[in-house]
């Protein structure tokens, strides 16, 4: 059903008041037949292939943002896995093709360029193994380039080894961009049970079973969804609050699928056939002042994120934003739910400063939220195996709740708690938060892997 001239004016409004934006429109490019037995060779393959297909991506989302008045806040490319297409090559390969990649990025005008990926939940090859070793030297040598890695899936289980492995990489890409606040490590994602229709970096990948191409869009709209529940003052009941937010949540939708539908069509126009993906719904917050999705919790009554009733908030706030969304949209994907980065949410950072949210509070938030621990700052002496307990929580909450858990953790070089690591822009800012130190070097180190949950026998 196409937008109402009503629901254009509404769009253009929210855009004025609310800080409405449309966080990314991402084109997923495909790299199947860039595979050579020659890294030079596939390194041109690869940057050919970008340069082809993502030649208009950021005119055409230029020419929609101009139609509606609507800013597009990224401008994004994903790719297949690299360790897919690349296996074979060695760390410094790999390296190589990070660079290229940067390049290929630079020249279609993108912010972002991910899926420096590996997938390797059941198992690593030499290729994935290669990637995870190289990552310090990709992420912190490029500008553009985002990585993640899977390490576990409700089907598959957790591989222990991958997750040591990626820990120590972590730890790698904090020393290796020590000069930049370790900044490395926020352009990395590792997952459980990783979705290949993405939009939102570091996290994007391209995946295996997509098309082609494909044009998938990410609303933000914390703002929309803070004066909805504002308006309605603290007499309402959780049906009215639930309510607000549906509706608030079917208008965005409406309008991030109508933009990316626009962008696709102009991007077809001009190239080879693109066709429209996903959209993701999930509530993506910023810095900036009350585009917060903290702030919305405040909003419901809390007096900070962390107080008692946090997570069930938060359950509430994503059910209602799902609920909204999937009314709005044809397909609707990616990780869909509400997004807790601790360093790009004013109201988060504000309660990690003032000890109202811990890592701990943000665990136990991570079972109801898309992402799990995101944009943490941590000290930077925390240990590889510190780290990688860390990973083991996660994975296990996402692995036994069948749902997508990431962590995204910033050991920051040089750093303890109570000093801030500051990016600057979306990367935001926070304040370096405590992390146990209780030793479980043995439980990280014992390799294999963690047996899948029984509710994976579905068959």
């Amino acid at each position: 059903m196409p937008l109402s001239l009503t629901e254009v004016l509404e769009t253009v409004q929210m855009t004025e008041a609310d800080a409405f934006d449309i966080r990314t429109v991402t084109l997923g490019i495909s790299l199947r037949g860039c595979q050579s037995r020659d890294p030079e060779s596939t390194r041109q393959n690869v940057y050919d292939r970008i340069t082809r297909t993502a030649e208009h991506h950021l005119a055409a989302a230029q020419e929609v943002e101009r139609l509606y008045g609507v800013r597009i806040a990224n401008k994004r490319v994903s790719i297949t896995p690299a360790a897919l297409v690349a296996d074979g090559f060695s760390p410094a390969d790999f390296v190589r093709l990070a660079e290229t990649l940067d390049r290929a990025a630079a020249e279609v005008g993108v912010d972002y360029i991910a899926g420096f990926s590996a997938l390797v939940e059941k198992g690593m090859t030499p290729g994935d193994a290669a990637l995870i070793e190289a990552l310090p030297e990709a992420l912190s040598s490029t500008g553009r380039v985002c990585a993640s890695v899977a390490c576990a899936s409700t089907q598959a289980g957790i591989n222990a080894d991958a997750v040591l492995a990626v820990a120590r990489a972590i730890k790698g890409m904090s020393a290796r961009s020590a000069d930049r606040d370790s900044i490395a490590c926020a352009k990395f994602v590792a997952f459980c049970n990783a979705v290949g229709d993405n939009p939102f970096v570091a996290g994007a990948f391209h995946g295996p079973s997509e098309p082609g191409s494909a044009l998938n869009v990410g609303i933000s709209g914390p703002g929309v969804v803070l004066r909805a529940v504002e308006a309605l003052g603290p007499g309402a009941d959780f049906g009215a609050v639930t309510d607000a937010i549906k509706t608030m949540a079917f208008k965005i939708t409406r309008a991030g699928e109508l933009v990316g539908r626009r962008v696709a069509e102009r991007l077809s126009q001009r190239g080879e056939r693109v066709p429209f993906g996903v959209v993701d719904i999930s509530l993506a917050p910023t810095p900036a002042e009350r585009d917060s999705v903290g702030d919305i919790l405040v909003a419901m009554g809390l007096g900070a994120p962390g107080a008692p009733g946090t997570t069930a908030a938060l359950a509430m706030l994503n059910e209602a934003v799902k609920r909204g969304g999937l009314m709005a949209a044809r397909h609707v994907g990616g990780l869909s739910g509400a997004f807790m980065p601790v360093s790009e949410d004013q109201a988060m950072i504000d309660a990690a400063a003032s000890g109202a949210l811990t890592i701990e509070k943000l665990e136990a938030m991570s079972a109801i939220c898309s992402v799990g621990l995101d944009m943490v700052a941590v000290p930077g002496d925390t240990s590889v195996e510190t780290i990688a307990g860390v990973l083991f929580d996660e994975f296990a909450i996402g692995m036994v709740n069948d749902k997508t858990t990431a962590v995204r953790l910033l050991p920051i070089a040089g750093k303890g708690v109570g000093e801030w690591v500051d990016y600057g822009g979306l990367l935001g800012k926070a304040p370096i938060m405590p992390v146990s130190g209780v030793d479980n070097g043995v439980f990280a180190r014992r390799g294999g892997r963690i047996p899948a949950p029984i509710r994976s026998l579905t068959n």
